[in-house]
């Protein structure tokens, strides 16, 4: 599949307001809108497990029916390479920084729990294993898309949206979105970015899932780009109605995307290049972008809530240049040598792929 530049686009905003949700409270006083957005930056996290269902979907549902089972080491491999092991060197360099503190007597445990760190190595911290958000807070999104990777396989084989009518794969998506809202609500949870220990996992599996789904609608409606005006009507009247938050956001989010891909490349400014750049370095700027905030506080910081804008600015700047770094010194690299590793493929189980 040809890339979607303006998706990439979408990817580099997407990242860079999750940056500054977590530094908000630092921010200065900014305009009513403006701060309503960036509170709910959060978000951001649940366009990228849709975007992430959407593209993996598109990249790899075909090869996985016709590679059948013996496909699925591939698969994993490529997964391993794009998000393991630049999540590794991060979690170094914050075993390095508790390191420090410990020396200095400055060791929170809560914040950098030694003993759950074997559970952030290997990417399943946020399985149910643990209470709260640990060590780098934004890996945990990771953790629960290695689950949907490792999911993903088995839907592949579970259901064709490829066979099925346009209503039955719109009415399924709909259905997974009310299964969301109803785990949320049985949980006495009003918004998407509650208790994210205990219900993330569910957040990304639905979310991912339903991605797949909504690939499958822009491929069958890709030469209809005329649809995208109702994509993005209906994705503000969700996002303007009183409904529950985790009832209309990912909905809304999922009519985005669509909209968002059939809109196509042309003239989109998603797709300029500096923001397809942004998108491209974006894992990194996800990823090091909290624990850069942690070392920058500690170093240059005396109160959070009041923080000098050149102490802000610096920060950016240098989310942006570490960003550029890790993913053209580590995030690239790496992928480059896991993915050429040679690995054996499966022998075809007897089992039919149908």
């Amino acid at each position: 599949m040809a890339e979607l530049r303006s998706l990439t686009g979408a990817r580099g905003v997407a990242a860079w307001l999750v940056v500054l949700f977590h530094i908000r409270l630092a921010l200065p006083e900014l305009p009513h809108r403006a701060k309503a957005v960036i509170a709910h930056g959060y978000l951001a996290v649940d366009f990228f497990f849709l975007l992430s269902g959407f593209v993996i979907w598109l990249a790899w549902d075909g090869r996985l029916r016709e590679g059948g089972w013996a496909a699925v080491p591939a698969f994993l491999q490529k997964r391993i390479a794009r998000i393991w092991p630049l999540h590794a060197v991060i979690l170094a360099g914050a075993a390095a920084l508790v390191a420090g503190l410990a020396m200095t007597g400055r060791h929170d445990p809560r914040a950098f729990p030694v003993e759950e760190f074997p559970l952030h190595l290997l990417l399943l911290q946020n399985w149910g294993w643990t209470a709260a958000l640990s060590w780098n807070h934004p890996a945990w999104s990771i953790s629960v898309e290695w689950a949907a990777y490792l999911l993903f396989p088995l839907l592949v084989h579970a259901i064709d949206w490829r066979t099925l009518p346009s209503a039955v794969i719109v009415a399924a998506v709909g259905a997974l979105f009310l299964l969301l809202a109803s785990v949320f609500a049985a949980a006495g949870a009003t918004s998407l970015g509650a208790d994210v220990p205990r219900l993330g996992l569910v957040r990304c599996l639905v979310e991912f899932s339903a991605g797949g789904a909504i690939g499958a609608l822009w491929w069958r409606w890709r030469d209809r780009p005329g649809l995208a005006i109702g994509m993005a009507v209906i994705a503000a009247a969700l996002l303007t109605s009183p409904l529950p938050e985790p009832l209309r956001v990912p909905p809304a989010l999922a009519a985005l995307l669509l909209g968002l891909a059939l809109a196509g490349d042309a003239r989109n400014p998603l797709g300029w290049r500096p923001l397809h750049y942004l998108g491209e370095v974006s894992y990194a700027t996800y990823l090091s972008h909290y624990l850069l905030w942690f070392a920058w506080k500690l170093a240059f910081v005396t109160n959070p809530r009041a923080v000098p804008a050149a102490v802000i600015a610096s920060y950016l700047l240098a989310v942006l240049a570490s960003s550029v770094a890790l993913y053209h010194l580590v995030e690239r690299p790496a992928q480059r040598l896991v993915n050429g590793w040679r690995l054996r493929p499966l022998k075809p189980f007897a089992l039919s792929r149908d």
